[in-house]
Formats: C-alpha cells, structure tokens, sequence
C-alpha cells in the first residue's frame, strides 16, 4: 500500500509514494542516535551517510549518464581542502573566515572543479572516461603533496574545526550525525527528482543513445557536463562533511585507495538506484572497521576485497540487485505454491 500526496493548487499527485518501509527506515534512521553509542553514532553511522553521498555522485553519473568517473573523491578532496584553507588549521595557512563564507565558497570552488573535469572527460567514453578520471585524481593527489606553500605538502591540515551554531557544537556526535542524515536526504531527494525530471530523463536517454537524441535536437555534451556539475556537488557537500569529522584533510584523503574505494562502494551497494551508494556505505564501513577484527591485521584488506569480488560476482547490480532477486524467487516459489494448492482444492 502506497500513499500519494497531492497538491491542493494543481492536483498533481505528489511523485514519490510513501510506504511503510520508508517510514520505518525514517523512524529508525532519527531514532538511532538516541540509542546508539558515539562511535556507532560517528563512525559508523554518520560516515556511512557521507561516503554514501559521495558514492550517490558516482552513482548518479553512471546510472543515469553511462559515465564512470573515478575523480568524486578528488571533488570532496577539493571542497575539504578549501574548507581547511578558508577556516582555521594547525599552521598559518588559512583565511579564518566563518563557517557561514567557508561554506559555500567550498562547494562553489569543488563544484567548479567537477565542472572542469566534466568538460573533459566527457569528450571520450568507456574505458577512457576512466581513465582520464583517474588521470585526473592522481594529477591533484600529486599536486597536493608537493605543494607546500597552499596545501602544507604531504602533512596537510589538521585542528579544522566543524562550526559551533546556537551553542551547539557540530562535531559532536549528535549533531553531526544528523547534519549528516539532513545532507544525505537531501541528495537523495534531490537525485530522485531530477532523475524524474525532464533533464534525467533526456541525460538516461542520451545515456541509451547519444546519437539519436543528438539527432533529436538535444545537447549531448552540454548534458553531460551539467551531470558532472550536480554529481560534483553532492561529492563537495560529502567533503565537507569528511574533513569536519576528521578533523583534517591530507593527500592521503585523496590518494588512489579512496579514489577506488568510492567506486567499491557504489558498486557494492548497486548503480541502479540512489539507495544503493548508501547501503554498499554501510557494508564497506563496517568491513573497514572490524575486518581487522575477523582477520590478521595484515590481510583484513583481503577480506573486503572478498566480500566485494562475491558480490559482484553473484550480483552485477550489487547487495540491492542481489535482494530484489532473492524477492524474485521467493515471489515466484510462493506463487507456485498458490498455484499448486490451488490445483490440489
């Protein structure tokens, strides 16, 4: 059972139907702070909903646009790096601005850079969208570390400071959780209207066939680049929330292993769906964190990488794909079972 909304002004039905299971998963989302200890709070929960929001960007590009891009990292990279620079960090390099103007310079900035790299990238395809992507992110991850006069070289910034606003503090376990939660529904929202919208649809098509819709009058590169322009920007708001929590940000915050790590965890979770980013955020933190634990410290990269080679192995479309067939077969066993029963009467 469904329900739609509709508005009183139009009478358009409101386009998302709210569920039961979406209700719950909002009643257990709010309420999980409240029972949960800091650390499930902070590092499981708050960093799941940002790396899920970084790998929506991903997601978004390549479900919607046929356009893998390994370069989202580099995009939260840049808007972590520009919040460390225009605030306050541990050397004396900075503007000291408040948390008010770091902000959306940050994302202006970040966002600019994806743009950039959108006008790029999307001049190839394939193999070598990925490439270039990639090219792209080693370039800055490279650029960081030998520059010490803006980005400190391969120390980087630390002691960055998330705001206090009204007394209360945003790096507090708390608070940050749910700043999290409101930047991860909003992205999503945002994803899922525009995937509905007219520009989705034409960017999904042109994803299908560039060609034709080239044909048709629309502007493939121009779509394109706008794609790259919204991805990067949920991967500049993930940054943000990346460098408050830990506190700094250095090259290592955008070397190769978190560059890939993005694409594990879209895939992970699935490309098919914006729920999908967030549920491989959920798994991979959780391997990150207690792998160590189930394995010889050496080798717990091992048991992630396992995890994610049987995933992908079993299910192309990720965890997400591999539970709407196990709802297939169940669905399917149950209706012959009807059907036998049925027969038998």
């Amino acid at each position: 059972m469904s329900v739609t909304a509709t508005t009183p002004a139009t009478g358009i039905a409101w386009p998302w139907p709210v569920r039961p299971q979406h209700i719950l998963l909002a009643l257990f989302l709010i309420a999980y702070p409240l029972v949960a200890t800091p650390f499930w709070t902070v590092q499981i929960g708050a960093q799941s909903l940002f790396f899920g929001v970084i790998a929506l960007s991903l997601m978004f590009l390549a479900g919607y646009g046929g356009m893998v891009s390994l370069s989202q990292m580099t995009v939260a990279g840049v808007a972590a790096y520009m919040i460390a620079l225009f605030g306050t960090n541990h050397v004396n390099i900075g503007f000291g601005w408040p948390w008010w103007a770091q902000v959306p310079a940050a994302l202006i900035i970040a966002t600019a850079a994806a743009t950039l790299i959108g006008v790029i990238a999307v001049r190839t395809a394939g193999i070598y969208t990925i490439m270039i992507t990639l090219a792209i992110g080693v370039v800055f991850f490279y650029f960081t570390r030998q520059n010490y006069a803006i980005f400190n070289g391969f120390s980087g910034f630390a002691s960055v400071q998330a705001p206090v606003v009204l007394g209360i503090n945003w790096r507090n376990p708390q608070p940050f959780y749910y700043l999290s939660l409101g930047v991860a529904a909003f992205c999503y929202l945002a994803t899922v209207y525009v995937s509905r919208s007219t520009f989705g649809l034409s960017l999904q098509a042109i994803r299908d066939n560039p060609r034709r819709m080239g044909a048709l009058g629309f502007n493939v590169y121009l779509h394109r680049v706008l794609a790259h322009s919204l991805a990067g920007f949920f991967a500049a708001l993930g940054g943000v929330l990346l460098v408050w929590m830990n506190g700094r940000v250095s090259p290592g915050t955008i070397d190769i292993g978190p560059l890939i790590n993005v694409l594990v965890i879209a895939v992970l979770g699935g490309l098919g769906r914006p729920i999908g980013p967030f549920i491989g955020a959920v798994v991979f933190v959780l391997l990150d964190n207690f792998a160590i634990d189930l394995i010889d410290p050496e080798r717990f990269n091992l048991l992630i990488g396992s995890v994610f080679l049987l995933i992908v192995l079993f299910s192309p479309d990720g965890l997400l794909g591999l539970w709407q067939r196990l709802v297939g077969w169940s669905s399917t066993a149950g209706g012959a079972g009807s059907w036998r029963q049925n027969r038998s009467s």
